[in-house]
């Protein structure tokens, strides 16, 4: 017997649902970078790393907000309409998933970043350096992966 159809596929109904449902999670460093150089403003990046860390790269334009840090205080000026797409350096870390956690815990809407800043630096994607959070270079943009 087949190791594969071991256990039965879904129904294509039941397939749909449940990838939708998947994709309700999760954005992938190709949207998200054509929602940044598009301009979006109805997603806010979250860099959960340390601030030491976020310092030395991030995502243009991400907001720098170590999960550790995060509380009901410290969250109070967040806009509850943004969809937070939260990320860390990558597959090895949980930081994306304890800041998407806390901050849903908290009420606001969030995604994953699928692979996190290594996945981000392997598509090609800019990056900014320091302290603050810099813009989206005009010259950039995502011109799709392919897939």
């Amino acid at each position: 017997m087949s190791s594969v159809l071991h256990f039965p596929p879904a129904s294509p109904q039941q397939s749909v649902a449940y990838l939708q449902h998947k994709l309700s999670f999760y954005a992938d460093a190709w949207d998200l970078a054509e929602d940044l150089a598009q301009g979006i403003t109805q997603i806010m990046v979250i860099d959960a790393r340390s601030r030491e860390a976020y310092e030395a790269g991030h995502i243009c334009g991400a907001l720098s907000f170590p999960h550790r840090t995060m509380t009901a205080e410290s969250t109070a000026a967040l806009d509850r309409r943004t969809v937070y797409i939260t990320y860390c350096d990558g597959i090895g870390c949980n930081g994306s998933t304890k800041a998407a956690l806390r901050l849903a815990a908290l009420g606001f809407q969030v995604k994953e970043l699928i692979g996190g800043l290594d996945f981000w630096k392997r598509d090609g994607h800019p990056l900014t350096t320091g302290p603050q959070p810099g813009a989206w270079p005009q010259a950039a943009t995502a011109a799709g992966c392919g897939c």
